[in-house]
């Protein structure tokens, strides 16, 4: 599954393709700024069943070079499958649309970008044939911006500032530039980068400041941003709705149950009660006789609660010899 720093790494170069010519001079070329730029398909996919798609393709066209091909990757690790996968893209878009073909790989760990940035070559070391090194923009290179100002001068760059130093020590002074400069931009050119830069942070502690420095902007609440922490906020809601409704289910049930015991506490108060009563009345029946009842005999009718065995005990006194036999049955 694509990760939301994934996406942000390359799809800001949709966003601004001009973007990457002002990059480039801090990766030791100089390429010029593009008089227009055309979005091409990714899909790199020829008939055989070998799906192959890169990130990002511009068509970018300059004034003074003409025009060449930039397709971006993102790339949050090292994969020994990726150089082959970047040689196959640039032979077949140079074959496709005769044009000069650029690779940049955009980074946010320095060994990932280090690794990427080797160049690596599909032949024998004495026959190299084609060698693959790709552009690469990362934390090592990209500039540190702390300054609003110099934010402000390019926020499109200091966005892709903050996203590629995202896990670096200097990111949290990054973002409060970014978030002050795009105080004073208007909201269709803060929105985008707003939500650019969430994506680029992904799961890292800098995403809370981020959202604290933004949440200042009416447009956040709309904002991609906003919409994931409504989604964490929608899940805490629900946690104390569901504590309140099991609060107030147990309520009503613990009413329920209080009638119920308390109809059977009243049921076996009068059983009880009945007991007594029957219980009295065999003694009664034994005393009006004039036979004697021993204490384990009185002990016995008087601990007895079943009616019916109290009422069969009662017939038996008034025939009985003795008032062992009525308990025992004799």
């Amino acid at each position: 599954m694509v990760s939301p720093p994934h996406e942000a790494m390359h799809r800001i170069f949709q966003h601004d393709p001009g973007l990457f010519s002002r990059v480039s001079r801090f990766l030791g070329v100089d390429i010029p700024a593009p008089v227009k730029a055309t979005a091409l398909p990714t899909d790199l996919t020829e008939t055989n069943p070998v799906e192959r798609r890169v990130d990002t393709l511009l068509r970018l066209e300059t004034a003074d070079q003409g025009s060449f091909i930039l397709a971006v990757e993102a790339q949050g690790k090292k994969h020994p499958d990726k150089p082959a996968s970047w040689a196959y893209y640039t032979a077949y878009l140079w074959t496709k649309y005769r044009l000069p073909t650029a690779l940049l790989v955009v980074c946010q760990d320095p060994a990932t970008a280090r690794w990427a940035q080797q160049p690596v070559s599909c032949g024998p070391p004495q026959l190299p044939t084609l060698t693959v090194q790709p552009l690469v923009a990362g934390p090592h290179n990209m500039p540190v911006i702390t300054d609003p100002e110099e934010a402000r001068a390019d926020l499109v760059l200091a966005s892709l500032a903050a996203i590629t130093h995202a896990a670096e020590p200097d990111v949290d002074v990054i973002l409060k530039a970014l978030s002050t400069a795009l105080r004073d931009a208007p909201e269709d050119v803060a929105k985008p980068l707003i939500e650019f830069t969430a994506q680029g942070l992904g799961k890292r502690p800098a995403k809370n400041l981020w959202r604290n420095l933004v949440a200042v902007d009416l447009s956040f609440y709309t904002s991609y941003l906003a919409e994931e922490v409504r989604a964490e906020v929608r899940k805490e809601v629900r946690a104390e709705v569901r504590q309140e409704v099991r609060a107030e289910v147990r309520q009503e049930v613990r009413a329920e149950v209080r009638q119920e015991v308390q109809a059977e506490v009243r049921d076996e108060a009068l059983t009880q009660g009945e007991a007594r009563r029957a219980a009295a009345d065999v003694l009664a029946v034994l005393a009006e006789r004039g036979l004697p009842v021993s204490d384990a005999v009185r002990e016995v009718i008087d601990g007895c609660d079943d009616p019916e065995t109290l009422s069969r005990w009662l017939r038996r006194a008034v025939t009985a010899s003795t008032a062992e036999e009525v308990v025992t049955g004799a």
